[in-house]
């Protein structure tokens, strides 16, 4: 019976991936229904702890995008990204590693893919090599991020005090040289630009090749007068979560109670709570002091997108879990004494399952309980976090097209058998890599 209903969740998430926006949500309710229906399973919870982190996370990144901070942090990936455009394939990935880790959000590689594509084919470098991996970096950066709603997710799922903390301390530095191992891995991949025999072709259109070999120039960007404010209260905001995960002590006591969502029985605040209050906190503070609206804010394109994500969010994590739930014994069964002998073979389930689902949130707040109902260790768990950026696998996420498009030369693209497409090396090479770090960082730091 596990196996049929192996088949639904997997169809649920494939029409609903396929389908896009928040096909994923409404595909995943769907797979709900006939698992309550047909199967009499007890719904869980909804996953209204990650829905509420993603709301407030995104709200505030959405405001540091209307009060031009977002703007004025490309303006400076992109002169560092200029200023050494022969290391353009290891520089050009860590700036975006560095900007997705600081806002939270892979999509703010968006404005610095057409940059990164750009300075490659003026310098003939084959820009399939660092629009590939920049791309993998945009996304394997929130496996760490303090603005991430992945890693406020898996903090949460955690549930120690310092378990924020112990995110970053292992996920910042092994995506970094996972990022670096990426780039290494595609320093020769494909042919040379000045031998790529579509390249070439393309060279003997005067207009294009016109475009290609004039001097490298820099857009000139109107700053808002806010941005520096709002960049700068955006890092405060960053810094008072880190603080806040480091030294849970510092924060108030409320009082014993009946635990909910918002307090522990204890009377101390969840770490969800924490980040939503201070990053809901910091937006306020950037609408006030860079005079910035809560209508710009909602027109910007972060804002515009929260929705699609909550939808995504709700209905394939609360029909996943659901079939979690009602198959814990039959799971621990099948995965248990593997998982328990060589943990690390978890991290391939949950790369699996993040290759569907196309959220490293939804596969954290997902597959991480899992993990913990297997009694794999905490320090595991977090070494393995890098697993659930497998969305580079079929090539249908957002900024995997949007590199695609950006270089004009031809040479990212979608092979004939659609695995074998630019992604895959980079993305591969990256998430084993920083797995493997990561075990080695916990069992020296955890």
């Amino acid at each position: 019976m596990i196996w049929v209903q192996l088949i639904i969740l997997f169809s649920a998430i494939l029409i609903g991936a396929r389908m896009k926006g928040i096909g994923l949500g409404v595909m995943g309710i769907l797979g709900l229904f006939l698992f309550i229906s047909i199967f009499h399973m007890r719904p869980t919870e909804p996953p209204l702890d990650v829905m509420l982190i993603i709301l407030a996370i995104v709200t505030t990144a959405a405001t540091l995008q209307a009060a031009g901070g977002l703007e004025y942090l490309v303006g400076v990936a992109e002169k560092i990204i200029r200023s050494r455009p022969s290391q353009i394939i290891f520089i050009g990935p860590m700036v975006v590693y560095f900007l997705a880790l600081f806002a939270g959000t892979s999509h703010i590689v968006y404005s610095v893919l057409p940059i990164i594509a750009e300075v490659s084919a003026k310098r003939r470098i084959r820009p399939e090599r660092p629009l590939s991996i920049s791309v993998v970096a945009s996304h394997i950066a929130l496996t760490g991020s303090p603005m991430s709603a992945a890693t406020a997710a898996f903090a949460t799922i955690l549930a120690y005090p310092t378990a924020a903390v112990d995110i970053m301390k292992i996920g910042i530095p092994s995506c970094i040289i996972g990022v670096l191992a990426g780039a290494l891995s595609v320093l020769k991949m494909g042919k040379e630009l000045d031998v790529d025999p579509e390249f070439i072709e393309k060279m003997k259109d005067p207009e294009f090749a016109a475009s290609i070999d004039s001097e490298i120039t820099s857009r000139k960007r109107q700053t808002k007068p806010g941005a520096k404010i709002a960049v700068i209260i955006f890092g405060c905001t960053i810094f008072l979560v880190i603080l806040a995960g480091a030294f849970p002590s510092l924060l108030p006591v409320v009082g014993p109670g009946t635990g909910n969502i918002s307090v522990n029985a204890n009377g101390t605040l969840t770490m969800g709570t924490v980040i939503e209050i201070i990053t809901l906190s910091g937006a306020a503070a950037m609408m006030i002091l860079t005079k910035t609206t809560p209508a710009d804010v909602v027109k910007t394109s972060l804002f515009t997108s929260m929705a699609s994500a909550i939808v995504s969010v709700f209905g394939v994590v609360w029909m996943s879990s659901t079939f979690i739930n009602h198959n814990q014994a039959a799971l621990r069964h099948i995965l248990g004494d593997i998982a328990s002998v060589y943990p690390w073979t978890f991290a391939i389930t949950i790369f699996i399952m993040a290759a569907f689902i196309f959220s490293q949130a939804a596969t954290t707040r997902t597959m991480m309980p899992l993990g913990i109902a297997l009694g794999i260790a905490h320090p595991s768990l977090i070494a393995m976090f890098p697993a659930v950026n497998a969305d580079f696998v079929l090539p249908g996420y957002p900024t995997l097209l949007a590199a695609i498009n950006f270089d004009r030369t031809g040479t990212t693209k979608i092979g004939r058998y659609v695995l074998n497409h630019s992604f895959i090396r980079p993305g591969t090479v990256a998430v084993t890599v920083a797995i493997a770090v990561g075990f080695l960082l916990a069992k020296i730091f955890l």
